[in-house]
């Protein structure tokens, strides 16, 4: 709560009365204009208490007209009557006169947002435009000047676009952000430093057009109005201008990007006629205008909404005040408003729970108004600290606000009403005073027997006598805080407290050093004195003996608290051990925490009331769900204020708010206020207490005094509380004496401290100290969780009401252990009994909800059941409680499993009330309409029948049917049940009634069951058998259809009737037929179809009933009897029908026979069939003859060719040899390779690798690649190297290619050396040739490539490997003549070509020559020998010389 100390300007005696002011943006200078239609006019600057500032006094002997401040730099621009326009500079009192550009009034002045630009107008049109430097100097003539013929009369500039923020930019740029460091690049375009001066300006004329100048000065016609424009809005986040004309008509324009503007709506704004409108424009979009009504008009141009704010008479305003002026306050989102009667009314913005500043549940509270002379004529807001200029017509008051003082000692509280009237309380003797004082009171310190006011530069001390306030001294002191004890008051001066008598007397003082700093704050409890210093010590003095003495030395909480900026708040307990303090940061924003100085440990703990715990190193119980709970309900705020008990010195509160409105502490009336109660021990650290949220009413804590706490109360309001005060006195003393007052002036200053129980003395705030002090002590030793001191403190007291007490405490504790022994002293053993069924719960919330409601404490068991999301319980405590309202809201929303027992729940109770016809729409709603609406008007027969026709369903038909009938009204209830489809009931009611034929159509027609039972139950009673035995069988009661017919020898319905009914049915119809001898068959087949196989089939063998037999078997499966298997399988091969046999033979697991009558019988065996006769489970067969039955299936499978199958019995059999054999006939290549992969066995690996080689391996690399992995793999390198010689050999054969056939062989004599051969010398021999061959191969390669270089010595080569015997198969005859012979037809040597080539024919006369000598060397030796190459010696076709030519064009692109 605060309130406002007005400061009247200093004015000279020669000033004139006031005709306007001006606050700088920043700086707290007030510029007033004076005026004397005589005399002329003058400007003084005032400072922040109204100081006069003499050097800054400008005079002439013409009027001020316009004042406006440099937005930056403290320079004021004046505009007087004459044109001339002047800059005044504070507080050095320079002078400016601008150039003569102006010959009439001046009627607007304007700077740009940072001062670079200066725009001056006149009456006559005339415009100019002018550039100051960053100082606020004139530089140069005009820029620019424009005449418009007609008086300007307001001008505004244009906000430039927002350009980056540069910090936020530099801070992404550290962290790692490559585009925020892109947009410092030099490379890129140059940053858009924000926010810029937008130099773009519009002007207004008095005949209602406004002018657009742009950064160069040049202008445009804009838009035009009716009538003289009187203000211009700029509207940002539309981009739009809005104009008010002096008759109040609102236009607002949006303006385009190349100048134009378009009108966007035009309202008429409503106002008083004749009435000078004072109007303000708010940065959120808000229109404000004060037309000289009761009400301030606002208008929300941003949702287009608008609403109005009036005076309060009840605050104190007069009827018909009129409201002159408005300004407002951005910093504190305050609205000013000047009345005519002197009041200065103040409406705060509070912003509801869960909105914003911007939202329309934003409000506007009316506060207490600040009372000055005269007519407020003008306000104005300004300056860095929010202080506000009116103008009374005769004088200008500046004023500031000032937190309202309060202060609370030994059961006295004092609290500030205005800023001269203090509300003083005594609650001991429970009277009420008022006190008047002189000055501003700054602060107040009360004890019980005196009230100290100070004002900052004086000091006033009243003696508390019974009903009277006396005065007892005053003196001056500039101390800003004082304490006082006993007759002592203690004040400060630098590095030193003073100690003064209250007539001021010094009689002691208390130094400080430089380096502990000076006394800025003092606090007192019981005889100590705790001192805080602006250097952040802290000091304790103990006043107990006649001088104070130190308690401790002064102790540096820097060294000690991290971040410490300065010192808030300083406060010790009643022993003077333990400090409380609050801190500001460095960067000025308030601490989350409260530290806790231990003056004997000297050490520093604190409590965070951010995590809502205290740091982990001090001692504490162990962390319960209690203490959890209790830390989240105090975590995310911070504390504002904070006391120690009086008398208790463990016990410590703090007042505290959310973190977000930890800036706004001093407005605690519009945030969410909790006070929370700490213990603080050496032995056990910080321990939370409680929590209890602050009640509505109430403005601030005061302090703690057990059993109570007290809180100032919020003026204007009343607050429940205030009657334990009854019937104070009230005195309204003057500087000096105080008198008693009346009964209408104590009204006149209401009670402003109220006083509320701790939770561990609700009922109990009149007990007596010892049992005071047993509570405390319980309260303590539970909140540590020691229970045996905690029964101890309270086992001798005898009270109910302490234990009741003490049980509710439970609650807020959640000791359900406690509570047990609270309730068992107490002897409420409902409560005992419901809190041990609560037990079941699972939430631990959900228990002590019980315990609450048990006590009483509706309102916790309904927090604890929201809590813990039990909203089944929940709904059950609403009901219980009568709240259906919301038992209804919270079944609909959570507790929907609910939802119709609820309804239904209501219902019964609307009912109970006699509210009927609401009951009737939630029993509909619970869907137990259909019985219980009847039962509720069956005695409002009438009302019921118009229901029953309304509804139309089919349960209300049939209850009314039912009535109806029992009421022999027959007729109209076959009515309503033909309504309800109740076939049943018209069927027995035309039964009652004779008429069977019309109940026989109906049942015929409907086809229900129980309408035809019914229906059958009477033919039978009338021996109408066929149309009972019809009736029974519609309604599927076949048993009794069968009975009927045997009784009566219907068999040929029999048959029918028993396959439709139950096996039971059918086998006492199948006994029926054979012991009658007749239609064995039927029996036969019932016995079947009732699942006794076993009696069917031997019925059937004994009857001969062949085509039943075969019907059964296909039923018969592994789980029929053996025997009974076999005997059928006989049946079947004597009558050739092998494969079901073989069938019967796999199911009655006769594996062995079933595969001989296959064999026997040459059947094939499917997969299917071999699948069946494998034997999975060992206990069937043993494990060797299971692999016998699959090895004999699998050689049956071979036999027939189904090799895939055989693979597959083998491999189940485990013997993988004969599996691959199988595979291998089957000449499945992908498998084979697949299965010896898999197997992974030598021998498989060897007989893979010799069925590739049966395959076109040679055009097939992959084959290739395997045999060779074959045989490394199965180790047979003797079959490798065997390998490798035919790949040679087919190298050498098919493609002439002897380079890779020496690689082959090459590899075939290392496989081949490796191996080992059972018989070495073989081995040796085989060795011994393949190393000839390779020899072989080798001299002809080497004479084929050194003929390039020497074809002599090539040629001599090849002669000498034709001389050797075993040539060929090695190296073929038949490729060296033929490389001879090119060389000789090479070098034109054809009588040896043809020499050769003779020879050749010679030694090789069945083979194609033509294969080893080119075509072209043929023909070039038969042209030039003459003789003709005869063909008659090949024995190939034509046909085949095309082959042996393609393969010879093959070969020599191998060769290639």
């Amino acid at each position: 709560m605060a309130v406002y100390f007005d400061h009247r300007i200093e004015a000279p005696e020669c000033s004139e009365l006031p005709s306007q002011v001006a606050w700088h943006s920043t700086h707290p200078v007030l510029a007033v204009a004076s005026s004397s239609p005589t005399a002329g006019g003058n400007v003084d600057l005032y400072l922040q208490q109204g100081e006069y500032v003499e050097s800054c006094h400008v005079e002439r002997p013409y009027q001020p007209m316009v004042l406006r401040w440099h937005p930056v730099k403290p320079v004021l621009a004046l505009g007087w009557e004459t044109g001339e326009v002047l800059l005044l500079t504070h507080p050095s009192g320079e002078q400016t006169i601008l150039p003569s550009t102006h010959t009439a009034c001046i009627t607007l002045l304007e700077w740009s947002s940072s001062g670079s630009r200066m725009v001056t107008g006149d009456q006559m049109g005339v415009l100019a435009v002018w550039k100051l430097d960053a100082r606020g100097r004139l530089q140069g003539n005009h820029l620019v000047k424009h005449e418009y013929n007609k008086p300007l009369t307001c001008c505004i500039f244009r906000p430039a676009p927002p350009g980056e923020d540069v910090a936020m930019l530099a801070r992404a740029s550290v962290s790692g952000d490559g585009d925020a460091l892109d947009m410092f690049s030099w490379k890129g375009a140059p940053l858009k430093m924000g926010p810029q001066e937008g130099l773009i300006f519009y002007v207004s004329t008095a005949d209602g057009k406004v002018h657009s100048v742009d950064e160069r000065g040049k202008t445009s016609a804009l838009l035009s109005v009716e009538g003289p424009i009187q203000k211009l809005f700029y509207l940002e986040k539309r981009e739009a201008l809005a104009v008010v004309t002096e008759t109040l008509m609102l236009s607002q324009y949006t303006l385009g990007p190349e100048g134009g503007a378009q009108e966007l709506m035009k309202v008429k704004l409503s106002s008083k006629s004749g009435q000078n409108a004072d109007i303000v424009w708010t940065q959120n979009s808000l229109l404000i205008t004060a037309t000289g009504e009761q009400v301030v008009r606002l208008w929300d141009l941003e949702r287009d909404d608008n609403y109005v704010l009036s005076l309060d008479e009840t605050l104190g305003f007069e009827r018909g005040e009129i409201i002159n002026c408005v300004s407002y306050c951005a910093g504190k989102e305050i609205l000013a408003a000047g009345t005519s009667h002197g009041r200065i009314a103040m409406w705060r913005m509070v912003v509801q729970p869960g909105s914003s500043r911007s939202d329309t549940k934003a409000q506007w509270k009316l506060q207490t108004p600040t009372e000055i002379e005269g007519n407020v004529i003008q306000l104005q807001w300004g300056s860095n600290v929010n202080l506000l200029a009116a103008n009374a017509s005769t004088t200008v008051l500046i004023l500031c606000e000032h937190v309202m003082s309060a202060h609370f000692s030994q059961q006295v509280a004092a609290v500030q009403l205005t800023p001269s009237q203090l509300s003083v309380t005594q609650f001991t003797t429970a009277t009420h005073l008022a006190l008047q004082s002189d000055m501003h009171i700054k602060g107040v310190c009360v004890t019980k027997e005196l009230v100290t006011v100070w004002s900052g530069k004086r000091v006033s001390v009243y003696e508390l006598a019974g009903t009277v306030l006396r005065n007892t001294g005053s003196f001056s002191c500039e101390s800003q805080v004082l304490a006082v004890h006993g007759e002592n008051l203690y004040t400060v001066e630098p590095n030193k407290v003073q100690v003064r008598t209250p007539q001021g007397t010094v009689k002691q003082l208390l130094t400080f050093s430089k380096a502990e700093g000076n006394p800025v704050l003092l606090s007192m409890c019981q005889a100590y004195l705790v001192v805080g210093t602006d250097t952040a010590h802290i000091k304790v003095f103990d006043l107990t003996r006649r001088d104070a003495k130190a308690h401790c030395s002064a102790k540096n909480l820097v060294d000690q608290i991290t971040n410490l900026g300065a010192l808030r708040s300083v406060k010790c307990n009643a022993n003077g051990n333990q400090v409380s303090i609050l801190i500001s940061q460095m960067n000025g924003r308030p601490d989350h925490k409260v530290y806790f100085y231990d003056v004997e440990m000297d050490t520093v703990t604190h409590f965070d009331f951010f995590t809502g715990r205290p740091p982990s190193g001090i001692l504490q119980p162990e962390d319960s769900e209690r203490q959890q709970f209790q830390a989240t309900e105090v975590s995310g705020r911070c504390p504002v204020s904070h006391f120690w008990d009086e008398s208790e010195p463990r016990l410590c509160v703090c007042e505290t708010v959310p973190v977000s409105s930890e800036s706004s502490a001093s407005h605690l009336d519009m945030v969410d206020v909790s006070v929370v109660t700490l213990f603080c021990t050496q032995e056990h650290g910080l321990l939370l207490q409680d929590c209890y949220p602050k009640p509505a009413g109430l403005q601030a804590l005061l302090a703690l005094d057990v059993p109570y706490y007290y809180f100032s109360c919020k003026p204007g309001e009343s607050d429940p509380g205030l009657g334990e005060i009854s019937a104070p006195a009230s005195a309204s003393p003057s500087q000096t004496l105080a008198s008693s007052g009346s009964p209408a002036t104590a009204t006149q200053f209401p009670h402003m401290v109220s006083r509320r129980a701790l939770r561990d003395f609700v009922g109990l705030e009149n007990c007596e100290k010892a049992t005071r002090d047993a509570m405390l002590n319980f309260s303590f030793y539970l909140t540590t969780g020691d229970m045996d001191e905690a029964f101890k403190s309270i086992k001798l007291i005898k009270s109910k009401a302490v234990w009741e007490n003490m049980a509710r405490m439970c609650v807020k504790t959640r000791r359900l252990d406690v509570a047990r022994v609270c309730l068992g002293n107490m002897g409420n053993a409902r409560a005992a009994r419901a809190l041990r069924e609560a037990e079941a719960e699972a939430e631990p919330e959900a228990r002590v909800a019980m315990l609450a409601i048990q006590l009483g404490m509706l309102e916790d068991a309904e927090k604890l059941y929201k809590g813990c999301q039990r909203y089944d319980l929940l709904n059950k405590f609403y009901q219980a409680s009568g709240q259906w309202q919301q038992a209804l809201e919270t079944a609909e929303n959570h507790d929907r499993i609910h939802l119709r027992t609820t309804y239904y729940s209501y219902a019964k109770y609307l009912e109970a009330m006699g509210d009927k016809n609401l009951a009737l729409i939630y029993y509909e709603k619970s869907d137990t309409h259909r019985v219980e609406v009847p039962r509720m008007l069956q005695d409002d027969t009438l009302s019921l029948e118009i229901y029953v026709n309304k509804m139309k369903d089919k349960n209300v038909y049939k209850w009314w049917a039912q009535y109806l009938e029992s009421r022999s009204d027959m007729d109209s209830a076959l009515r309503f049940y033909e309504y309800a489809q109740d076939y049943l009931s018209l069927v027995r009611v035309h039964c009652y009634m004779g008429n069977i034929q019309k109940a026989s159509e109906i049942a015929n027609d409907t086809g229900d069951r129980a309408a035809s039972y019914h229906l059958a139950r009477q033919y039978e009673g009338h021996d109408d058998i066929k149309q009972a035995v019809h009736f029974y069988t519609r309604a599927q009661a076949y048993n009794n259809a069968i009975r009927l017919c045997k009784e009566n020898g219907l068999d040929d319905q029999l048959m029918n009737l028993a396959l439709l009914s139950n096996p039971e049915d059918m086998m006492e119809a199948a006994c029926y037929y054979e012991e009658k001898g007749t239609h064995m068959d039927r029996a036969v087949a019932l016995y079947h179809k009732a699942g006794h196989v076993s009696k069917a089939l031997e019925l059937a063998f004994a009857t001969q009933q062949f085509s039943a037999l075969q019907l059964i078997a296909e039923d018969l499966n592994e789980n029929s009897d053996p025997a009974l298997l076999a005997r059928c399988s006989d049946f079947f091969i004597k009558h050739t029908q092998y494969e079901k046999a073989v069938e019967l033979l796999i199911a009655a697991k006769k594996y062995q026979q079933a595969l001989q009558l296959c064999l026997d019988q040459n059947l094939t065996i499917t997969e299917e069939l071999a699948e069946s006769m494998t034997v999975t489970e060992s206990k069937d067969l043993s494990e060797e003859a299971r692999k016998d039955l699959l090895d004999r299936i699998a050689d049956c499978c071979m036999r027939q060719g189904n090799y895939h199958l055989a693979t597959k019995k083998y491999t189940q059999a485990g013997n993988k040899l004969k599996a691959m054999r199988a595979l291998l006939k089957s000449g499945d290549t992908e498998k084979i390779v697949f299965f010896a992969n898999v197997c992974r066995q030598k021998e498989l690996f060897i007989m893979a690798a010799n069925y590739l080689q049966s395959l076109d391996w040679q055009k097939n690399p992959e084959i290739l690649k395997n045999i060779i992995g074959f045989y490394t793999k199965g180790r047979a390198l003797d079959l490798l190297a065997g390998f490798y010689e035919a790949c040679a050999q087919v190298e050498i054969d098919e493609y002439q290619n002897y380079d890779k056939a020496l690689h082959a062989q090459t590899e075939a004599y290392k496989c081949l050396s490796k191996a080992k051969d059972r018989n070495p010398g073989q081995q040796e021999a085989r060795l011994a040739d393949l190393q000839h061959k390779i020899t072989l191969v080798k001299r002809f390669l080497q004479a084929r490539s050194l003929y390039e270089e020497d074809p002599g010595e090539a040629v001599r080569q090849c002669e000498a490997l034709l001389e050797e015997s075993d040539l060929d198969p090695a190296v073929r005859i038949g490729d060296v003549y033929g490389f001879l012979v090119e060389h000789y037809c090479q070098q034109g040597n054809f009588q040896m070509a043809y020499r050769k080539f003779e020879e050749l024919q010679k030694l090789l006369p069945s083979q194609n020559i033509r294969y080893y000598v080119s075509q072209g060397s043929l023909e070039a030796l038969q042209n030039a020998m003459g003789v003709p190459m005869s063909r008659s010696d090949r024995k190939d076709s034509g046909k085949e010389e095309d082959e042996v030519e393609e393969d010879l064009s093959l070969e020599s692109n191998q060769g290639d």
